[in-house]
């Protein structure tokens, strides 16, 4: 059990012994690299590592109270060998001040945007050999601050947005660095406007073409639809007609169940009268044979009368 432990303590020991050794092997700083980031932090800038036990470093000035001037580069100077981002954004460097930063072979990313430099500053960038990214959004940068850069082979990233630069500054940029991805890329961005202006006037004329057919089709349908609306006005009229009839042969059935009834009432009133006369007819019938019988009777018994010579009284 004892030995499991060992064992599985073991990698835990050796990683401690290895960070233990590269925190040994890590660069130190200089003392005059030291007194440059408190010269830095005292102007107001902001001074970050970017790992544990990395000599690198990070200064921003953008955030920094009052005005940021070519004083605050000063500086910069003693960092030469560790400042790989420097973000001066919106402050007051004129071109003269980036000679400051001509000897900072360490910068990767430079942020420039919203300052007042003009291509005579770009000058001062063409020996930073390591440099990837960079801001000009918002400077008087025109195609020939551009031409500066061209030496700058590990530059990847370029922002040129509302600076003077023309497409044909991009064009001739990106040429000269193959891998350099343009901010706006106006070149790309002419193509793009080109296909749309090409597509729409297909559209258009597309549209014209399909005009004539469009309105033939209109004006089929509105013939049709006039068609319906006749034919609803026709289907309303012959219901109303139908109504008025089917109105007719309600009140007809109605007159005609009444006539029926009247004529049942007559028929039995015939029928009760024909019986009446018959039996009237009987009685009188039987009262004539009745007569007939006393009259003869009368006229056996007065001929026995006279046969017994009697006299009848008339």
């Amino acid at each position: 059990m004892r030995k499991f432990i060992v064992l599985a303590m073991l990698p835990m020991f050796l990683g401690g012994l290895m960070q233990a050794n590269a925190q040994d092997k890590a660069e130190k700083r200089t003392a005059a690299e030291e007194k440059a980031i408190a010269a830095v932090r005292q102007l107001g800038g902001h001074v970050l590592d970017v790992a544990q036990s990395d000599k690198r470093l990070e200064v921003a000035y953008h955030l920094a109270d009052g005005k940021v001037t070519g004083t605050h580069l000063a500086p910069l100077k003693d960092l030469k060998g560790s400042l790989t981002l420097l973000n001066l954004r919106g402050t007051a460097i004129t071109d003269a001040d980036l000679a400051q930063l001509k000897d900072l072979s360490a910068l990767t990313r430079l942020h420039l945007e919203k300052t007042a430099i003009t291509d005579a500053g770009l000058v001062h960038l063409k020996g930073l050999a390591n440099l990837e990214y960079l801001n000009l959004y918002g400077t008087q940068v025109t195609d020939a601050g551009l031409d500066q850069l061209v030496g700058l082979k590990k530059l990847k990233k370029l922002y040129i947005w509302q600076s003077k630069v023309t497409i044909a500054g991009v064009a001739k940029t990106q040429k000269a660095l193959t891998g350099l991805q343009i901010i706006p890329d106006l070149v790309a961005d002419k193509k793009k406007e080109e296909a749309r202006v090409i597509a729409l006037a297909a559209a258009t004329k597309e549209a014209e073409a399909l005009k004539p057919k469009a309105a033939a089709s209109k004006t089929a349908a509105d013939a049709e639809t006039k068609k319906s609306a006749a034919a609803a006005t026709a289907a309303a009229a012959a219901k109303k007609a139908s109504d008025a009839e089917a109105k007719k042969a309600a009140a007809a059935a109605t007159a005609a169940a009444a006539a029926k009834k009247q004529a049942d009432a007559t028929k039995k009133a015939y029928d009760a009268a024909a019986k009446a006369a018959a039996a009237a007819k009987a009685k009188a019938d039987a009262a004539t044979k009745a007569s007939a019988a006393a009259a003869k009777q009368l006229a056996d018994a007065q001929a026995k009368i006279v046969a017994a010579g009697g006299t009848v009284k008339k």
